[in-house]
């Protein structure tokens, strides 16, 4: 599934691919404890065809095993995961279908950039042509004769990719990709991620650059603690029936109450800001008759920053 060289001059439509939606990944009920702790608790969810999933949650959420367990890498104690309908061990040339950068990308420093695609490259069945291919995909073409060891993380991030790409596969599965790049670099990378998808491919893309993810992403799958606590579209995480009030220091406390007193749900993030069940409107109209409350406080959009801290174990645990 080959994707241009170059960015298009706008960003793809979300969902602009017209075909019906197919499950990539599928994954029901995968579980997997350690020493008798439960590290990944009963999660399902797909991925599919044509679109960009979020794949989010705090650091030991259990992101890392759950990937493991999907593509072999570890034995689930239940549940199962199929990639294209079948467990991955059981996929023929799976390099061909499936383009995977999960960890920070094993480079030997004196080998240059196109030595190492060169490497990578027989063993996932490629012609060496490709090996070109990629670089110029990925913006590395000028590039591919200095050693990796000279290589910015930026570069490193973009010759992962480049690896990850050199099946011409269907389904990317990328971890932290952003990592690095400077703003024009990830605008680059959202911008070729959309590409892909939006020409038949499904990208799983785990970060934590949630002000980015927010702008690449068509749908989340959010775990905490093992636990899978949202799955679906962006918008539906996003929707206008929320939103996100700052108060003065000190003062989230006092906006909280006015907010509950009223009949609306609350929740106090670790910033200091206070998520509000309710449209923007509804929840100023809750603090004018909380005078002291209402001075100050800023109302915005619900982010997705926001909408994680609220859903995970970041936030504190009040009424929701």
């Amino acid at each position: 599934m080959a994707v241009g060289a170059r960015a298009p001059e706008r960003e793809p439509d979300r969902g602009a691919d017209t075909r019906p939606e197919e499950e990539v990944v599928t994954v029901r009920g995968l579980a997997k404890s350690y020493g008798g702790r439960r590290v990944v608790d009963g999660v399902s969810f797909t991925v599919a065809r044509g679109r960009v999933t979020g794949f989010l949650g705090p650091n030991g959420a259990g992101k890392s095993t759950t990937l493991r367990m999907v593509f072999g890498l570890v034995r689930p104690d239940a549940g199962g995961a199929g990639v294209f309908g079948r467990p991955y061990r059981e996929l023929h040339a799976p390099a061909r279908r499936v383009g995977a950068a999960l960890e920070e990308g094993a480079f030997v420093p004196g080998r240059t950039g196109r030595d190492h695609l060169r490497c990578s490259a027989g063993p996932a069945g490629c012609a060496p042509e490709r090996v070109e291919e990629v670089l110029e995909l990925v913006g590395l073409a000028e590039a591919a004769r200095r050693r990796v060891g000279g290589y910015s993380t930026g570069m490193r991030q973009r010759l992962a990719l480049a690896t990850a790409l050199l099946g011409d596969p269907e389904l990317l599965v990328l971890d932290e990709p952003a990592n690095g790049l400077d703003p024009a670099g990830m605008l680059w990378l959202r911008r070729f991620l959309r590409e892909f998808a939006a020409q038949g491919g499904a990208v799983l893309l785990s970060s934590h650059l949630l002000g980015e993810m927010e702008q690449t992403v068509d749908d989340v799958v959010l775990l905490d603690g093992g636990r899978l606590v949202h799955e679906g579209p962006l918008e539906g995480l996003l929707h206008e029936g929320q939103c996100v009030l700052t108060a003065r220091p000190g003062d989230h406390g006092r906006v909280r109450a006015a907010v509950e007193a009223a009949g609306h749900r609350a929740r106090v993030l670790p910033d200091e800001r206070v998520w509000v069940g309710a449209p923007e409107r509804e929840a100023v109209a809750a603090l004018e008759g909380a005078e002291a409350a209402a001075e100050g406080v800023r109302s915005d959009r619900c982010t997705l920053e926001s909408a994680f801290l609220m859903l995970t174990g970041d936030a504190d645990g009040g009424s929701a």
